[in-house]
């Protein structure tokens, strides 16, 4: 970048920036968005297809979850990477439909593409966009039906509508219940509206067994073992005592020698020590605790002592567990052992160590506070429970989004096209060039039924005709069953999603494509090397940016 000044050239970005700007540069964003959108685009829907994914150190990712997929892949490309931040939004705010919202936002921009060429300016597409992302989300209002925390059938509807396509679809009912149950488990109920807090839901995996034998406890599972082989196997009436802090002598933080001169000196040290270790353990006794979990470790003899008292003691146990353990039990975290009252204890029925497959794990059961859960997760491969979980998140997620809205949406494809039909009657209503956006924006929601199509191995394009014909009939509902191949009624079917799930989608995938299409200059620069002392000879260059 330069400017002429009295014949001489003036340099105003560091050598080695490059830059690309005009269409060039809008062409070199649209492309890279629509290949992040293309790579998650055979996982949609129920045919879906899955991904491997491979990091440096060799360890293995299968998913078809694209939240997953785009944030594992290491991409490079700055416009590409919005793309990944439009499928992280969406799981973050809603848990599923991570896809619809990557794919949605590859073909606005495609669609833009073509305007673009006509001699379109970029400008008047993102505000068409913008007018017919804000028509859409009027039209989704009136495409919705009610639901309740009541509706028990209703709400395994939408786990089984997010489960399936996914890892562990072939026992889908099993995770459908196991989601809904531990969902109106800690759903609460404030000022008349409810929310429901995944966070309050403990998944723990055990590899072994099969996908169908994963189980929900009502109270809270622990990966942890007692400490020592003589402590109780299981308390009944348990009170329990969290513990921030280790039962160990604390190493001094300077640096300090002690002088031993004699054999007798060594003995009273040790003595000492052990002293230190049972009044620690006394006051535990004392505090009238029966069980103890602690989050960092427990010296030997302090084990042995704890054991002696008939004391169920667990260690290292992670901090969110000890922060769920005291939601669940009532107890508060004590982070020294100075004053423990009886108030400060939680409680529980059953504190029990089981084994569950080759490892043990500690179950604290009829817990002070009902809304504790747990979902133990299990599977044949470390791939196959991780993918399941990923899959259990989805549902978990989409049945509290429903109970917190209460509304949901046909799904097989079913609001797209009739978004698509009603945008089209809207863009006619327009004047000026926007009309041609919004048609366009109605024409790339269709890429959803479309994929769905594609992704089960039917002809896409009498798909969408059969489709349309039937919308255009008065038919809201009507959708693909991938399974079947044909159009049908999607309420009929049970295939419901939460409203929140296609508003979601369409506002994040709006915002990244007008944001990317309002981009004209692109400039990257690599800083240059630091220069070692004494110079260098002749400037160096910095280094490539993106091409």
């Amino acid at each position: 970048m330069s400017g002429q000044l009295a014949g001489q050239q003036i340099y105003i970005l560091r050598e080695g920036t490059q830059r690309t700007k005009g269409r060039e540069a809008q062409n070199n964003n649209i492309m890279a968005a629509k290949a992040v959108a293309a790579a998650v685009r055979t996982t949609l829907g129920p045919k879906g297809m899955d991904k491997m994914l491979v990091d440096s150190m060799g360890d293995i990712i299968i998913t078809n979850d694209g939240a997953t997929i785009l944030q594992t892949m290491d991409i490079q490309h700055p416009a590409a990477k919005m793309i990944v931040e439009v499928a992280k939004t969406q799981d973050d705010e809603v848990g599923d439909g991570t896809t619809t919202a990557a794919v949605l936002a590859g073909e606005f921009l495609k669609n833009a593409e073509e305007l673009l060429e006509l001699g379109v300016h970029p400008t008047v597409i993102v505000s068409g966009y913008r007018l017919a992302s804000a028509k859409a989300k009027e039209i989704l209002k009136t495409l919705t039906k009610p639901v309740t925390v009541e509706d028990k059938d209703l709400l395994l509807k939408i786990a089984v509508t997010a489960i399936t396509g996914k890892g562990p679809e072939a026992s889908r009912d099993v995770f459908a219940n196991l989601a809904v149950n531990a969902i109106l488990s800690v759903v609460d109920k404030e000022d008349g509206k409810y929310t429901a807090d995944v966070d309050d839901i403990k998944i723990e995996k055990k590899v072994g067994a099969s996908v169908e034998a994963s189980e929900l406890i009502e109270g809270m599972v622990i990966d942890k073992e007692r400490a020592h082989i003589n402590m109780p196997k299981n308390v009944h009436d348990a009170r329990i005592l969290l513990l921030a802090e280790a039962l160990e002598i604390k190493k001094t933080e300077v640096k300090s020698e002690i002088s031993i001169k004699t054999p007798d000196q060594l003995q009273l040290f040790l003595d000492q020590e052990e002293q230190m270790l049972h009044d620690m353990v006394s006051k535990v006794i004392n505090s009238g605790a029966n069980v103890v979990f602690i989050e960092k470790g427990i010296d030997d003899i302090a084990q042995h002592y704890l054991a002696k008292a008939g004391i169920f003691a667990a260690r290292r146990v992670k901090k969110s567990d000890m922060e769920k353990l005291a939601r669940a039990t009532g107890a508060k975290i004590q982070t020294g052992l100075k004053e423990i009252n009886k108030s400060d204890l939680g409680k529980a029925d059953l504190v029990e160590e089981r084994k569950i497959g080759e490892d043990a794990m500690t179950y604290v059961t009829g817990c002070h506070n009902p809304k504790a859960v747990s979902i133990i997760l299990r599977g044949g491969t470390e791939h196959v429970v991780a993918e399941a979980e990923r899959a259990l998140h989805d549902a978990l997620r989409v049945v509290g989004v429903a109970i917190e809205d209460e509304t949901l949406v046909a799904g097989g494809g079913s609001p797209e096209v009739e978004l698509a039909l009603r945008l089209r009657e809207y863009s006619a209503t327009l004047i000026g060039r926007e009309q041609l956006a919004v048609a366009k924006f109605a024409e790339a929601l269709e890429v959803i039924p479309r994929t769905l199509a594609e992704n089960a191995g039917l002809d896409p394009i009498d798909i969408l005709v059969e489709m349309r014909s039937q919308h255009e009939k008065g038919k809201i509902t009507a959708g693909l069953n991938v399974f079947t191949g044909k159009v049908v009624d999607m309420w009929k079917e049970g295939v419901v999603e939460p409203l929140r799930i296609k508003v979601q989608a369409i506002n994040s995938a709006t915002e990244a494509a007008t944001m990317i299409l309002r981009i004209d200059d692109v400039l990257s620069s690599k800083s240059a090397p630091a220069m070692p002392p004494g110079g260098m000879g002749g400037g160096m260059g910095g280094m490539g940016g993106m091409g």
